[in-house]
């Protein structure tokens, strides 16, 4: 697998895209994109676990029936949440004209929105952008759509890489936001992915929901899950590889180049995480099971104990043992193993559950990176798994204390 530097989801052959301001957000920032595949695509999506679906969700569930599609309509600025009758009609609008512009069925079409939850989609902008947007489509605008899905994002979030499949290139591409409302099991992110290779329907779904549970659903910035998330990918076979549909060596090569791009995506969001100064990796090894391992990693990472430590640099190891223990995660609780690890040094703060003296300097000195790595043996098994997350500081209640005015 090779990376390929500024590249983006345009130079993945037949995808077009753009992002423009509408006028949605009033700082003159983009604030809408559409991506458009110019061949008839299959479509795999991860959406939510929050009951309370906004608008573009419900849309979506419809339209991933269909066996193909060509475009994804995105705005920022307003979620199109909570807002009834009217903010469905709007999602379904916002389909329509998006088809209509670009000679398609609704159903061929997905919708995404993300902002603020509560407010009336400001129509009379957005269906004018949307016909703008789409006959300004080209094959040089990925970082522009990539730009125009941001909100309190401090930085744009895009990988490209390609891999080879009977003797084809094939390029998997994505961008994503998220910085805030962010926990495992999706969180306030938005990931859109393309591909050329040539794989079912049925097979990208597999892959997709099984590299979900790897990447995404493994972030944590603050504990909540939002109304909006959603995971896309599209696939337009372009590559001409042999069609994907068992699990096969090629799925093998193919699933391995998609982890990586979501994960890569999902470890940017971690540390984008509103008025984060570090970015925390929880590694935790020899778990019972896989379940444990994930169960246990995600809930330190999710402390907010623990995140306020890591604020202020203190070494306060007792709350991690606290968060593994109501992780609901199996494990012996007398052979816990926790270290921090960065490129200061390697410090071991417990062993077998119990703490150890250490050199509070050194302690310091590898708290006060931007990096740090906690892990975490349980000694009960074969199974690991890797969180990743951010600080919890002063800055992220000054975001969210006036998020809305």
């Amino acid at each position: 697998m090779k990376i390929l530097e500024n590249m983006s989801v345009t130079d993945v052959s037949g995808f077009q895209a753009v992002g423009i301001h509408c006028g949605i957000k009033k700082n003159g920032k983009k604030d809408l994109c559409i991506l458009y595949s110019k061949k008839p695509a299959v479509a795999a999506a991860a959406l939510t676990t929050n009951t309370v679906k906004a608008a573009p969700l419900q849309v979506n569930i419809e339209h991933l029936k269909s066996d193909t599609t060509q475009a994804i309509v995105i705005n920022s600025g307003n979620a199109n949440a909570c807002t009834g009758a009217s903010g469905l009609q709007d999602a379904k609008e916002m389909a329509n004209i998006t088809a209509e512009a670009l000679g398609l069925s609704p159903q061929q079409v997905m919708v995404s929105s993300t902002g603020i939850i509560g407010v009336p989609m400001p129509m009379h902008v957005i269906i004018p952008g949307i016909k703008a947007a789409c006959e300004m489509l080209d094959s040089g605008n990925g970082s522009s759509a990539a730009e125009a899905i941001m909100t309190t994002d401090s930085f744009l979030k895009q990988i490209t890489v390609e891999i080879t499949l009977d003797n084809q290139p094939v390029r998997i591409s994505g961008f994503a936001k998220g910085s805030g409302m962010v926990h495992p099991n999706m969180a306030t992110m938005l990931s859109f992915v393309v591909t050329n290779a040539n794989i079912s329907k049925s097979m990208l779904s597999t892959a997709l929901k099984e590299s979900v549970s790897d990447s995404y659903n493994m972030i944590s910035v603050d504990g909540d899950t939002s109304t909006n998330d959603m995971v896309i990918a599209l696939a337009n076979g372009t590559a001409k590889n042999t069609i994907i549909d068992v699990e096969n060596e090629n799925y093998t090569l193919f699933k391995q180049a998609l982890d990586y791009v979501n994960t890569e995506l999902a470890k940017l969001i971690a540390k984008d995480g509103e008025g984060a100064t570090k970015f925390i990796e929880v590694s935790l090894h020899n778990a019972c099971t896989k379940k444990d391992a994930k169960l246990c990693a995600k809930s330190v990472i999710s402390s907010n104990l623990v995140k306020s430590a890591f604020f202020g640099a203190d070494a306060n190891w007792g709350r991690i043992m606290c968060a593994l223990g109501y992780s609901g995660g199996a494990f012996s609780p007398d052979s816990v193993d926790v270290f921090f690890k960065n490129d200061k040094g390697t410090l071991q703060l417990v062993q077998d559950s119990a703490g150890l003296p250490f050199d509070e300097d050194l302690a310091k000195k590898i708290l006060d990176e931007s990096y740090v790595n906690i892990v975490i043996n349980l000694k009960d098994g074969q199974y690991s798994a890797t969180a990743w997350g951010c600080d919890l500081s002063y800055e992220y209640v000054k975001i969210n204390g006036a998020y809305r005015t």
